[in-house]
């Protein structure tokens, strides 16, 4: 259930979110295809546009997918495997992101493909951690 409700509310912030500039479709396709672009403008420009923005832009685009990284294989047993959950968060990720572009809504940028993965993968990782923690505590019982 709280899967559902985390990927009902990221779908609002990407697509319909008016604080992020969602509800203003653009005339033509914006994109960003070179990786670390858009990384590299709002850390060098940082002082313009201020903190709030790189870290939404930024650690934002991690953060918003440790979630599904950490809740897939909790989930299901067969994607409690790395691998699996790396190329699901960079596959969502994808999908989300080329919806942006088809739209017209945001932009289809590489940098938030790398950042989403990251985020994926570190929910993996505290699926581990936090795996470890139960079966050290109650045992062998099933997370």
């Amino acid at each position: 259930m709280l899967l559902v409700l985390y990927l009902a509310c990221l779908i609002y912030f990407m697509f319909f979110s008016e604080s992020y500039g969602r509800t203003e479709v653009h005339a033509e396709y914006r994109y960003n295809l070179v990786l670390f672009q858009e990384i590299r403008r709002f850390l060098k420009y940082r002082d313009i546009l201020g903190m709030p923005s790189v870290l939404i832009n930024v650690a934002g685009n991690v953060i918003v997918f440790i979630p599904y990284g950490c809740g897939l294989p909790l989930l299901f047993e067969r994607l409690q495997n790395f691998f699996r959950v790396a190329v699901l968060s960079f596959g969502a990720s994808l999908l989300a992101e080329t919806m942006q572009l088809i739209l017209k809504v945001g932009c289809f940028d590489v940098d938030d493909l790398l950042l989403n993965t990251v985020g994926g993968c570190i929910g993996y990782f505290m699926f581990l951690w936090i795996r470890r923690y139960w079966r050290n505590r109650y045992g062998k019982k099933k997370l």
